[in-house]
């Protein structure tokens, strides 16, 4: 019988939250050793500041990776709003492979693509013109040529200042837009999305071409809870994590 594949994403790993820390951990020991593969859709770190960044609990994830890798899990990673700046480096650490957002897979007679989502999010102005900024090379080598230092204290600043826009911006705003879901799905004919970021597990139908197309929205983790998609002979399943949640 063929292994499942899991989907996880929005984990925001950091030593403020060491529940979801020892959650994750026991699902990277658990349920994802009896997986051929993970694939964590971004925001696995709350924050990423370089690979160079040599904090224990990015040291202590990458060898549980590593570790869950070779018992036969194959590990996938795409960037995340939070860690878009995790290298090559630490993903051979972590025995994992980046891949290119959005991804398309064919496993178990369906054709899934899989995004972070933050792209999606095209009524938020404000964050896609700092989300094209920060993915330009040239950005990301200026950044990450500063000492550690500067880099901790400037993400301390960024981040302290999304926080305060999130106030004023209606929950529409941060949510993605339908349009942009359409036009994705139909740059991609056959597929089904499977994606992160909005913290808002569900699971939509959208007819696009003619036809009905399923997105899947990965829960967040918090406080030792959360979830993970799983796709079998029998499909895709929302499976909780120390909770009794379902989608939406």
């Amino acid at each position: 019988m063929p292994k499942p594949i899991l989907f996880a994403s929005d984990l925001h790993l950091s030593d403020a939250d060491p529940a979801t820390t020892a959650a994750f951990i026991a699902f990277l020991r658990g349920p994802a050793r009896q997986a051929s593969a993970l694939y964590l859709l971004g925001d696995i770190f709350e924050y990423w500041l370089g690979d160079d960044d040599d904090e224990a609990l990015n040291a202590q994830i990458a060898a549980e990776l590593s570790a869950c890798a070779a018992d036969g899990c194959a590990i996938y990673c795409l960037h995340g709003n939070r860690d878009f700046l995790l290298g090559s480096a630490y993903a051979q650490q972590a025995g994992a492979q980046l891949l290119d957002d959005p991804y398309t897979l064919d496993a178990f007679g369906l054709h899934l693509l899989l995004s972070h989502g933050d792209a999606l999010c095209t009524d938020d102005t404000a964050y896609q013109q700092f989300r094209s900024l920060v993915r330009q090379p040239a950005w990301q080598a200026q950044f990450l040529a500063r000492p550690l230092a500067e880099r901790k204290a400037e993400a301390a600043r960024i981040r302290a200042a999304s926080e305060a826009a999130k106030q004023g911006k209606s929950a529409q705003i941060m949510d993605v837009n339908a349009v942009a879901v359409s036009k994705l799905l139909a740059a991609h004919p056959g597929t089904h999305l499977i994606h992160g970021h909005t913290h808002r597990p569900a699971s939509h139908q959208h007819e696009v071409q003619h036809a009905l197309r399923q997105r899947w929205v990965l829960p967040d983790w918090y406080a030792g809870q959360g979830g993970y998609l799983r796709l079998d002979e029998q499909g895709l399943n929302f499976v909780g994590i120390n909770t009794d949640a379902t989608w939406r």
